[in-house]
């Protein structure tokens, strides 16, 4: 029996700011090995790790329709599985590109730790025109073509209508480091930032690993066992069916369906573009980039690098390749014993090395 003036029974909803929030970042860069530290994290029972590339800060970044932005709730709603992991986290990879998300993560959560993970740019951003041409964000058809492309993309001329984000197609903006980590250094102090670089990472991945969970304070339990390669090179099957999938009315259809569809459902049909997505890539070795313009873009990296080795207090000799040109002539077997004729002549071969 209830008392007469007792208050209706309603269901407690936590406010937001009584929601618990994600206390790490791994923030970028792009193809610098987050994809792969994600998923190595997610299987630590300490560790929960959150849908990748949410995006949910920075709002300078002037991504498409084709890309879903979380109001808070809806970011929120996405750690929603975390129970008693210690740590909880998301992987965005334009948060470090972007100058206003290192402010936004601050307020949002000011004892928040950043992963960043860095690579030698001109491999970063030949990878990087690789991706985009992988999921259509490129359509140009070289990167020579890509990197001469850059005025008019600033002038926003040479795009089409399946760029999803026109400010990464400016590739050599996106590897300035020394800009983008200095942010975050400035703004959470250098103890709450932990710069992982993409070499030791592949070289040391176990070890490195193990630095990550230190740096997050859940070292001293079960770690992954097995290190797979996580997001290698890969190719596109049918181009045709990437730009229905790409394409922003069918893309911002199926993004704007999920304020009247429900949940489950909306989530199956997320399920269901993802594999669709996947059946439609091959692994592919990358094609290897030009010599001569491999040697241009690290002559032109070269004054950055040495300013982000200083902000790192770090040795980058290994990014450092003060280029020249040299030829040198083909040394095989099969030339070495033979008559120099019009047809035998030596090959000169073309390469880097430092001067």
């Amino acid at each position: 029996m209830h008392a007469k003036n007792a208050p209706p029974v309603t269901s407690f909803v936590p406010s937001l700011e009584e929601v618990r929030r994600p206390d790490f970042f791994i923030i970028g860069a792009p193809k610098c090995g987050t994809t792969a530290l994600a998923e190595y994290l997610s299987r630590h029972p300490d560790v929960f790790m959150a849908r990748k590339e949410m995006h949910h800060f920075g709002r300078d970044l002037r991504f498409g329709s084709q890309i879903y932005r979380r109001s808070e709730g809806d970011y929120l709603k996405e750690f929603a599985g975390w129970n008693s992991q210690s740590r909880a986290g998301e992987a965005s990879v334009w948060y470090l590109f972007s100058a206003r998300a290192a402010a936004e993560i601050k307020a949002f959560n000011p004892r928040a730790r950043i992963i960043i993970m860095l690579r030698e740019p001109t491999e970063m951003i030949y990878s990087l025109y690789n991706q985009f041409r992988l999921d259509g964000n490129e359509h140009l058809p070289s990167f020579e073509a890509a990197l001469a492309a850059e005025d008019d993309r600033l002038a926003g001329r040479l795009t089409t209508r399946h760029t999803y984000f026109p400010q990464g197609l400016i590739y050599r903006s996106v590897a300035a480091y020394t800009e983008q980590v200095r942010r975050y250094f400035d703004l959470f102090g250098r103890q709450q930032v932990h710069v992982v670089l993409y070499d030791d990472f592949a070289a040391r991945t176990a070890e490195v690993y193990r630095e990550v969970l230190h740096f997050l304070g859940v070292e001293g339990k079960p770690t992954a066992e097995s290190f797979p390669i996580i997001n290698g090179s890969q190719v596109v099957k049918h181009a045709w069916l990437r730009n229905i999938m790409s394409d922003p009315l069918v893309r911002g259809t199926l993004i704007a369906s999920r304020s009247w569809l429900p949940a489950p459902l909306f989530k199956a049909l997320q399920q269901m573009e993802s594999q669709l997505m996947q059946r439609n890539i091959i692994p592919a070795k990358r094609p290897p980039m030009d010599l001569a313009l491999r040697c241009q873009l690290q002559r032109e990296f070269a004054p950055e690098v040495k300013r982000f080795a200083e902000l790192l207090q770090r040795d980058l000799s290994s990014w450092l390749h003060e280029v020249k040109m040299n030829e040198a002539p083909a040394t095989s077997a099969a030339l070495q014993n033979r008559p120099t004729t019009a047809e035998t002549k030596p090959i000169k071969l073309t390469t880097c090395s430092n001067s």
